[in-house]
């Protein structure tokens, strides 16, 4: 390798000393903190569980690379902020990305990684969306009481020709619109979908398999459908009554709820008019609409009045509870998985540039693997730390995003992290608290 030294007149003198740069500084790294995500990932089997479950169709005799290790750099990438494949022309020669994913050699090139992402199918997705709900269920040491699944669907701007895209007129570009569904800040389903789509479309589906391998584990749980208006489809609505499933789901006005919540809607106006401050005002109404068969079913208003003129919004649901506790307490809570969602977009998840459709699902998942790992960073070891409530960005650029000087010999692998690094004692104890249990 050719090793340059920049001429040393290039740059003025600094307190009389002549300053020298050039090359000879060895292997270093800006990404040691990756070390962590191979902690967590030991920890969780998250990966070592996907490779065993998907169908690799590669002779193994042929092959330098296995499917656990490029799975393994591939979702490290992610969390670390490399998008691309093309990342991997140089990240393969990263030591601490090899040490993370248990190699001593150059990883995947992008090639190799394309080649392997193309084998993707319907049988990858459906087993990795089996981890994804194991890995869900083993988070809980004891059986929880109730469970909110909330759905919801983003558009996933594409700009080439891959299958199964579609124009939509109401995000105004051609897109995908994959469904997403958490429950709390945990990562259920990462579901691909043309952008044609109902945004409600397959939902009815995922929550039926989703209940019925949660009841298998906790028969007792209560389980709490939510979702904005989108979800509002009679046919959801009716299989959650029939099977003991709560609900509570925005509903679009129209002018028969507006007349019907003319008395809530009064008192909100006359109450602002009284104090010239805004005014929220909520009440209870029954309500059945023309696609509902004659079923009467409990809604929610909210009805507020300021300075801006009203705004109205409506719940659908068949819980308990007093119109204002149901409104602030069980719906407005999904605000928070627009948070989730653009993790999920920070991890990547709408770099699905592939032709195919299946490979672009996969990548679709790989994301939803590297908030795994970020997520159970935050929850399990983060809890009472400045960091407790901070967003994939911040965790990646201060906990994973550390330069390091690395050393490598048959006996052992050093590390070698600044001494000014700010972070240096909650890493410390992150480490100890990781390979102490």
């Amino acid at each position: 390798m050719t090793h340059c030294t920049v001429t040393q007149d290039l740059f003025p003198r600094c307190k009389g000393r002549k300053i020298e740069t050039n090359f000879d500084g060895g292997d270093i790294t800006s990404n040691a903190g990756v070390v962590l995500l191979r902690q967590l990932d030991r920890e969780l089997g998250l990966t070592r569980s996907i490779a065993r479950k998907i169908t690799d169709p590669r002779s193994p005799s042929h092959c330098q690379h296995q499917a656990q290790t490029m799975i393994r750099q591939r979702v490290y990438g992610l969390a670390l902020g490399y998008e691309d494949l093309n990342d991997h022309r140089t990240l393969r020669h990263d030591l601490a990305l090899q040490t993370a994913v248990d190699s001593d050699a150059e990883l995947a090139s992008q090639s190799t990684l394309c080649r392997f992402e193309l084998n993707a199918d319907r049988t990858w997705a459906v087993a990795m969306h089996e981890e994804l709900v194991e890995q869900f269920i083993r988070s809980y040491r004891k059986p929880p009481k109730r469970l909110i699944l909330d759905f919801d669907a983003t558009d996933d701007t594409v700009h080439g020709e891959q299958v199964g895209r579609y124009f939509s007129g109401y995000y105004g570009n051609y897109c995908f619109l994959p469904l997403f569904v958490f429950c709390g800040q945990k990562l259920l389903v990462s579901y691909l979908r043309p952008a044609y789509v109902d945004a409600a479309k397959h939902a009815w589906a995922v929550l039926a398999l989703l209940v019925k391998r949660l009841r298998a584990e906790w028969p007792q749980v209560q389980i709490i459908f939510r979702g904005d208006s989108g979800f509002c489809r009679p046919r959801l609505l009716t299989w959650c009554e029939r099977h003991d499933i709560g609900y509570v789901v925005g509903i679009g006005k129209n002018s028969k709820l507006e007349h019907l919540a003319l008395d809530t809607r009064y008192r909100a106006a006359v109450a602002f008019e009284v104090t010239r401050v805004k005014q929220r005002c909520f009440g209870t109404l029954w309500y059945s609409a023309g696609s509902w068969k004659k079923r009467v079913r409990k809604v929610i208003v909210k009805a507020e009045f300021s300075y801006q003129g009203d705004n109205n919004r409506y719940i659908v649901t068949n819980l308990p509870g007093s119109a204002k506790w149901l409104y602030d307490r069980r719906y407005c809570l999904r605000g928070d998985m627009e948070n989730r969602i653009k993790e999920q977009q920070w991890l990547f998840s709408d770099r699905t540039s592939c032709h195919d459709w299946w490979p672009n699902q996969y990548r679709l998942l790989l994301s939803g693997l590297a908030y795994v790992l970020m997520e159970r960073l935050r929850s399990g070891y983060l809890s009472g730390t400045r960091y407790a409530r901070a967003q994939v960005t911040t965790l990646r650029t201060r906990l994973l995003k550390i330069g390091a000087v690395i050393t490598r010999n048959t006996r052992r692998i050093r590390i070698m992290m600044s001494g000014t690094y700010p972070d240096q004692e909650l890493f410390q104890q992150i480490v100890v608290k990781m390979t102490s249990g």
